[in-house]
């Protein structure tokens, strides 16, 4: 019985107690019970009141609970994760493989390959340093035996 006398705690006795009257803040005057004065509603915070923010929270409450941290994510998940993880270390497996079991044609068509592309490359490399005015003298000839051509027919 001496117990439900005490406050639940500080901040309810603070709100029970009246401001002095030297306070620089003035009492509300729809406590004094006035039925003219329109007494003002809390307004309601938007995101708590959405179904998704509702929802989100029920589920945390829910969680802590169980036990579970908000860092844990749920088994099927953690499973799936672990699955597609092995998955990809297996291709990268099998991707080295492949390449260390070249058998010995595909590497020499390999070097062959990769000698004509150095041949190619070489024989392009005269025929951009030739000097402008023998290129054009070149395109000339081409165009005037196409005219000439042409010409005869």
């Amino acid at each position: 019985k001496h117990l439900s006398f005490l406050p639940a705690s500080m901040y309810t006795e603070i709100q029970r107690e009246r401001p002095d009257s030297g306070n620089i803040l003035t009492h509300p005057d729809y406590i004094d019970g006035n039925p003219d004065l329109i007494k003002p509603k809390k307004l309601l915070n938007p995101v708590k009141a959405s179904k998704s923010h509702q929802e989100l929270h029920r589920e945390l409450l829910m969680n802590h609970k169980r036990g579970l941290g908000v860092e844990s994510k749920p088994e099927l998940q953690r499973v799936l994760e672990h699955r597609r993880r092995n998955q990809l270390i297996r291709q990268k497996k099998e991707e080295e493989e492949a390449k260390k079991l070249q058998s010995p044609f595909e590497k020499e068509l390999l070097k062959r390959h990769q000698r004509l592309d150095q041949l190619e490359k070489e024989q392009e490399k005269p025929e951009d340093h030739a000097p402008e005015f023998i290129k054009v003298k070149e395109n000339l000839r081409r165009t005037s035996t196409v005219t000439g051509d042409e010409k005869a027919a």
